[in-house]
């Protein structure tokens, strides 16, 4: 995501916790260490690969980074030395182990002594915020790396404590500040003053107040995928009874959000959440005095934002809807394991309202493609025929396991938004430049690097998968990381948004991990 307010310059207070963990990165002042991740990020630094894209080497010293997983290092030597591309593994080496080096901006570990648990506050990169969504993406990849790492092990379960204190104190943000007791000086927003929105929001915790579904959704998989991990039906890492309070927040509000804008008799029903801001670009806002355009009940989730950040124009967004539906329904296997019999039953039938939904009216009938997912839908008729790089997308639904990937109307989908007939879909025609999905977040002829680590992610196509890591190796403008996005008539992606942007990192790193395990030599 690209905000207006990015490069935020982050300044840490040394926490009075004497369990905490803070960023050492950033505590710069004797340390020898930047200020700031972006200053690094934005110089290559020796020593360089082999390759002919001569990848930097873009860890912090050990010193300054932020949290260190000697399990998460095994795996970095594990895996890249079964990558020959001296390239791809220099920039593997980079990306895989991002969020840790640098985006860790606090760590209380806890105690059992005194039965206090973790809390873990994750940064995006250049923002001095957590967003819900970005935090569990960040962090989601390093899970099978926990079980051998108690550390690693409780830094997830911080994350977790972390995003239901939040979600249980105001479900409707996308993004808060760092705590109080963290020490951190948060970052501020501007755009989120003098904001019209229902309910009312605390300034001190929030930093943006941007309902987006698929944060909700965020929460729940990192909670179940946490739960598998440790394969038993309780943690004494996790605040059980705040992250149930969290859990029966969000299920209440997404099936207060099913509802239609009117009711039978034509009057407005109640809105749940509005926002309404004065901005100078219609998707900081939304339709409707705050409400979004009106919908019919369909069974769907209404909400005001994408995953972009962007405003939604037909309130039902299809893709986070199905998110939605996967992750309800592991929240229901999970609750019945645990004997929490009402909300899984909530949890599952709202699940499959979602997924009924979807299908009456969340699919289209295209005339060059046939049956395929629209982007959004109003209940009435009208739908976008779009995709936006930002996940959940439509492109990543056997990613987030909707559909598989042979699925017949998935691959009408795929093939209409991976085409020039996506709007969003960007590509100067020429060989060996990137082309891929980008997002009215960042404007015209910008692909995003983590859309064509979808489109590998969603691909048996061996050559294919090996086409867009070489494309992604060569995006990075000689600096040896993902971006945000890149201007596709830029030279070796020298056009781009976004310096630091430990998500798509993450991703990058995912698809590699995925190659490497499943084609070996591939790379």
């Amino acid at each position: 995501m690209l905000h207006s307010f990015a490069f935020i310059s982050i300044v840490l207070s040394v926490s009075s916790l004497a369990t905490a963990e803070s960023m050492a990165f950033f505590r710069s002042s004797g340390s020898g260490c930047p200020a700031h991740y972006t200053e690094w990020a934005s110089v290559p630094h020796a020593p360089f690969s082999a390759g002919p894209l001569r990848i930097p080497s873009m860890r912090p010293p050990p010193e300054c980074r932020t949290f260190t997983s000697p399990a998460v290092e095994t795996a970095i030597s594990r895996i890249s030395a079964q990558i020959t591309d001296p390239d791809i593994r220099q920039l593997f080496i980079n990306i895989m182990p991002n969020t840790l080096d640098t985006a860790i901006a606090w760590h209380a570990p806890g105690t059992k002594d005194s039965a206090d648990y973790p809390y873990t506050f994750v940064i995006t990169g250049d923002i001095n915020a957590q967003w819900t969504r970005d935090s569990t993406n960040q962090l989601l990849p390093l899970l099978p790396y926990a079980a051998a790492d108690a550390r690693l092990n409780a830094l997830i379960a911080g994350l977790i404590n972390m995003q239901a204190e939040q979600i249980a104190s105001y479900p409707f943000a996308n993004a808060y500040k760092p705590p109080a007791r963290s020490g951190l000086v948060p970052g501020e927003n501007s755009w989120a003053k003098g904001d019209s929105v229902h309910p009312p929001f605390d300034l001190r915790t929030v930093f943006e107040a941007k309902f987006e579904i698929d944060s909700l959704a965020a929460f729940f998989k990192l909670s179940t995928a946490f739960w598998r991990q440790q394969q038993q039906t309780s943690n004494d890492l996790l605040d059980m009874d705040l992250w149930r309070h969290a859990i029966t927040t969000a299920v209440e509000l997404l099936e207060k959000l099913q509802a239609p804008t009117f009711d039978a008799d034509q009057r407005l029903t109640d809105a749940t959440v509005r926002f309404l801001r004065t901005a100078n670009s219609p998707t900081e806002s939304s339709f409707g005095g705050g409400r979004g355009n009106p919908i019919r009940r369909t069974g769907m989730v209404r909400t005001l934002f994408r995953p972009s950040d962007d405003s939604v124009i037909f309130p039902f967004l299809v893709p986070a809807n199905a998110m939605l539906a996967v992750e309800l329904r592991a929240l229901a296997d999970m609750f019945d394991q645990t004997g929490d019999a009402a909300i899984a039953s909530r949890s599952r039938n709202l699940a499959d309202e979602i997924t009924r939904g979807i299908y009456a009216f969340g699919t289209v009938e295209h005339p060059k493609y046939g049956k395929v997912f629209a982007y959004e839908v109003d209940g009435y008729g009208s739908h976008l025929l779009m995709d936006d790089a930002n996940v959940p997308s439509l492109l990543s639904l056997p990613y987030l396991g909707f559909v598989n990937a042979t699925d017949s109307i998935y691959q009408n989908t795929r093939h209409m938004i991976l085409s020039l007939d996506n709007p969003w879909y960007f590509s100067n025609g020429t060989s060996g430049s990137l082309s891929g999905i980008g997002s009215p977040h960042t404007g015209f002829r910008r692909a995003w690097p983590m859309s064509v680590a979808i489109q590998a992610l969603t691909s048996d196509d061996k050559q294919d998968i090996v086409n867009a890591v070489r494309l992604l190796a060569a995006s990075t403008a000689g600096l040896g990381l993902m971006h945000e996005s890149i201007n596709i008539d830029s030279v070796d992606g020298k056009s781009f948004t976004r310096p630091w942007f430990a998500w798509c990192n993450g991703v990058v790193s995912e698809l590699i991990t995925h190659i490497v395990a499943q084609y070996p030599g591939l790379l």
